[in-house]
């Protein structure tokens, strides 16, 4: 079975489907040992944390294909991938579908902002018009050859147009072949219940995110207002950098790491987690002693 059908079945089967963002392969692992059954990779994760840029549109297509390899090549879950605005023409939109199914993903997201994009939850959004997006639309699904990879269409029109057109907007993208949305900077439960109840069997993804304009929701909440998908997209990387602070801090402040361990993975951990014993012993049973 595809990665791509595998997240499709997800989101059958789970109610709803909680998907973790991981901006890399430990992040990746850890989400999959913590339970997780899908995962995503932030475009905003790859700038920040690979390149140290913000989320404007600063990196590439390859960026991001390399980030996605990486991760499916440690984690078998399937891997949502954020494709911002194509990097370009329908041309690159194509590209970028085909990248990433040889990457090993399961499905990706197309926005209907202009490029350059900016966070989903700043101002000064501007969209695209509902033809260009459609035009992305058509031709991602061209350009998969599996059909099950899953093409989803995001539309940040909520906080800029209106939860009316951003319902309208995402009729016309599921109509030209989007297989789910991804409503963005949606603010309350009855508006995303009135966009899920207009968009019927289609299933739509809840971002929540920190210090954005949506509440942080419950996913019972969320559950009831007929969400199929949750996700978190940068929630670990922001703990992560908040722990990575504090601990530099005390260590010029005491000399010492000592009072940061007991909010330190082990080494042990660490080990057990990498199956470092594995490799370990594949070394040590094939070393050749000439060398």
């Amino acid at each position: 079975m595809s990665v791509g059908k595998r997240l499709r079945d997800l989101t059958k089967t789970e109610s709803p489907l909680l998907i973790a963002g991981t901006i890399n392969p430990m992040c990746a692992l850890l989400a999959q040992q913590a339970g997780f059954k899908a995962i995503y990779l932030s475009g905003a994760g790859v700038a920040n944390a690979d390149y140290g840029l913000p989320d404007l549109g600063l990196t590439s297509l390859d960026n991001v294909v390399t980030a996605a390899y990486k991760i499916t090549q440690k984690s078998d879950l399937p891997l949502l991938v954020d494709g911002d605005t194509g990097w370009g023409s329908v041309l690159n939109i194509k590209q970028t579908v085909q990248h990433l199914v040889a990457a090993g993903a399961a499905g990706v997201h197309f926005e209907d902002q202009t490029f350059p994009k900016r966070c989903g939850h700043r101002d000064k959004k501007i969209l695209t018009t509902t033809a260009v997006m459609l035009d992305r639309i058509k031709a991602a699904v061209d350009a998969r050859r599996d059909p099950d990879f899953v093409i989803m269409a995001r539309t940040d029109a909520a906080s800029v147009e209106g939860i009316d057109a951003a319902i309208a907007r995402a009729h016309e993208y599921v109509r030209v072949g989007a297989d789910m949305i991804f409503a963005e900077a949606v603010t309350s439960l009855a508006d995303y219940a009135k966009f899920t109840a207009a968009l019927g069997a289609t299933p739509v993804l809840a971002n929540i995110t920190e210090y954005g304009l949506t509440p942080l929701f419950t996913a019972t909440e969320l559950q009831h207002a007929g969400i199929k998908l949750v996700l978190y997209p940068l929630s670990a990387f922001r703990a992560m950098n908040f722990a990575a602070l504090h601990t530099y801090k005390e260590i010029l402040k005491n000399g010492t790491q000592s009072s940061c361990l007991a909010q330190m993975q082990t080494r042990e951990q660490l080990y057990s987690l990498l199956d470092y014993y594995t490799y370990e012993k594949q070394i040590e049973t094939t070393r050749d002693p000439n060398v």
